[in-house]
């Protein structure tokens, strides 16, 4: 097997970032993206690729705030999982905000164990933000079937 790279995103990384995303939203796990999201977002972007340019994994850390960033979109294709990327990629996103100088981290998942081992803590959605609502409205389980767990870290 190739070996793989953590990295920031490129523009030629967008197609196959979407259709990471694509399969896991497909399967209600999370939230997909729009290439138009993408393009505007990459920037947020860290990917896991092979070395010929596959994309295995990616996430993102998005300024909500002045001191309000989320982690948002993170997937590992399944050839990939269990081998530490997702946590390379959590890692990457908290270094990237303690660099930035934003001390409070939130995410909206269904992998609350995940995310506990990194510090998150289970919150109440009235405590972010209200700025997170806006990619609540593009949920298709917004307002009433909303089942993601809103966790916070304070770094």
């Amino acid at each position: 097997m190739s070996s793989l790279i953590l990295r920031k995103a490129i523009i030629h990384d967008v197609e196959g970032i979407y259709n990471l995303l694509l399969e896991y939203g497909n399967q209600g796990k999370l939230l997909a993206r729009s290439y138009g999201e993408l393009y505007s977002h990459l920037r947020d972007f860290f990917v896991v690729t092979t070395q010929t340019g596959t994309i295995a994994g990616c996430g993102a850390l998005s300024i909500v705030w002045r001191d309000l960033a989320e982690i948002r979109s993170v997937a590992i294709h399944k050839k990939y999982q269990n081998m530490g990327w997702g946590k390379r990629i959590v890692e990457a996103c908290l270094s990237e905000a303690l660099t930035l100088g934003i001390y409070r981290v939130f995410v909206l998942t269904y992998e609350k164990e995940f995310f506990s081992k990194f510090g998150f803590q289970v919150t109440q959605r009235e405590n972010l933000h209200e700025k997170i609502w806006v990619d609540c409205f593009h949920c298709p389980k917004y307002p009433d079937n909303c089942d993601e767990i809103p966790m916070l870290i304070e770094l």
